[in-house]
């Protein structure tokens, strides 16, 4: 069984849409798979409806945002209910404060001479975008001429450590551990950065947190292990999932997977 659980459309920043997504899933030789997009669960049941015609399991998902200092910490919410009252009161404040954060971002941007508009990230988002994260923001950047690649935009222009960033600020981490235990689901914090890993893992536990995103494309074997060890001596599951967003990053949907026997203990938590 080959699994990729972590994986965004165009319900957030990915480039296709829900369907597409799982039909280039299955395309690739996989058989279950999690939509996990950013603060909005509105991909999952146009993914599923799909799915049904399909041999390929969609797992419901979500990737809250969260921050600890000026960082972004991700928790995924796997197993969730879409339409509990968390999710979806969720989802219309995320919304809105993207939208404060993208007006900001676009301020700062204006204010060193970057001429881009909110109008052209929204027509970067596309008409079925939710929330608007980023990378809409890199595409209106490269449209205009600004910058090279999305690469480039994040290199030069948006990064963590760059004066145009603007936090998410939505909730701390255990506040998005806790929501995805509201919402019925099993927390597990997305590619956790290794620098904030010893101050924040006993928050997030004592919050809830079940699991590590341990297995993914570009992850170093010596922070592959160091995650490993941590699950099994602190009796976290493990999860992985390329983080898909687009076919033009060089890499198709189904070139990284991982096995059922990798991720046991999660998928035995959510019933499969």
């Amino acid at each position: 069984m080959r699994l990729d659980l972590h994986m965004h459309s165009t319900a957030s920043d990915g480039a296709w849409s829900p369907a597409e997504v799982v039909k280039g899933a299955a395309a690739g030789g996989l058989d279950v798979i999690a939509i996990t997009d950013h603060d909005t669960v509105a991909g999952v049941a146009p993914a599923q409806e799909v799915a049904r015609d399909l041999r390929i399991q969609v797992i419901p998902g979500i990737e809250i945002s969260s921050t600890f200092g000026r960082a972004d910490i991700h928790v995924l919410g796997y197993f969730v209910d879409p339409e509990s009252g968390p999710m979806v009161r969720h989802g219309k404040a995320a919304g809105a404060r993207r939208v404060d954060r993208m007006r900001e971002m676009i301020e700062r941007l204006n204010a060193q001479g970057i001429d881009v508009s909110y109008d052209a990230v929204l027509e970067a988002a596309g008409p079925d975008g939710v929330v608007i994260g980023r990378p809409h923001l890199a595409r209106a950047l490269v449209e205009a001429g600004h910058a090279t690649s999305i690469w480039d935009v994040f290199d030069r222009l948006i990064g963590d450590d760059h004066e145009a960033f603007v936090p998410t600020h939505l909730l701390e981490p255990s506040g998005a551990v806790e929501l995805v235990r509201a919402a019925g689901g099993i927390p597990v914090w997305a590619h956790p950065p290794a620098e904030h890993i010893d101050a924040l893992l006993p928050v997030m536990m004592e919050a809830g947190l079940a699991g590590l995103e341990v297995y993914r494309p570009r992850t170093k074997k010596a922070q592959v292990l160091r995650l490993e060890s941590i699950c099994k001596t602190s009796g976290l599951l493990m999860s992985g999932g390329s983080d898909w967003h687009n076919p033009d990053h060089g890499r198709a949907l189904g070139d990284f997977y991982v096995s059922a026997d990798e991720i046991e203990g999660l998928l035995h938590a959510g019933g499969l």
